[in-house]
């Protein structure tokens, strides 16, 4: 897996420089965005109940520059709290989750508005209480953007986001005490944004 992870990153950055090359001359645009998140239940301690994790705010901010006509490269970053209380010992515990991808942004102009879609690759940051860890990432989106002039548009956004999480991982682990585990390979996160769109 660490080494899954390494080429990963590698092919991101090589992504990004490359993308990055032909974007310096094209129209740039900043989005800051906030909204709700919904994630996957984790484990209990005992290995056979589920938790849930309480559904909590998300904000980011996306860079992006128009490639072509009805498209855009973007980058991403979204940062997403969650919390469970564990039976083990009555605590509450922290899952802090940090996005960052690169995407590509398909635009579909309709009258009034835009549709948008989006794919992208990247890592997810996983930070608990007691540890943390980098897994690769791939996140889809579709939403809208209402244009109120040249630079200013309104986002609306659902976004999808699937990581890859090591099945033997101690995120919620303290030696060999585990107050909680992550046991499917894949997990899932749902956003619901909006944000503002400037351009420059």
């Amino acid at each position: 897996m660490p080494s899954f992870k390494r080429s990963i990153c590698v092919l991101l950055n090589i992504y990004i420089f490359t993308y990055s090359l032909s974007a310096w001359s094209a129209e740039w645009e900043i989005t800051p965005f906030i909204g709700k998140i919904f994630s996957s239940d984790i484990t209990n301690y005992d290995g056979e109940s589920s938790l849930s994790l309480n559904d909590s705010a998300n904000y980011g901010i996306a860079l992006a520059w128009q490639d072509s006509p009805n498209g855009q490269g973007q980058i991403l970053i979204n940062h997403a709290s969650h919390d469970f209380n564990s039976p083990l010992d009555t605590q509450n515990h922290s899952l802090d989750v940090i996005y960052a991808h690169f995407n590509g942004v398909a635009q579909f102009r309709q009258q009034g508005y835009v549709t948008t879609v989006s794919l992208g690759l990247g890592g997810a940051y996983f930070d608990t209480d007691f540890g943390e860890e980098l897994y690769p990432s791939l996140t889809v989106a579709f939403g809208t953007r209402y244009e109120f002039s040249d630079n200013l548009a309104f986002v609306t956004e659902v976004r999808g986001y699937a990581s890859v999480v090591e099945e033997d991982n101690n995120l919620f682990c303290d030696n060999d005490i585990c107050v909680a585990q992550i046991d499917d390979v894949l997990w899932i996160e749902t956003a619901i944004s909006v944000g503002i769109a400037y351009q420059f």
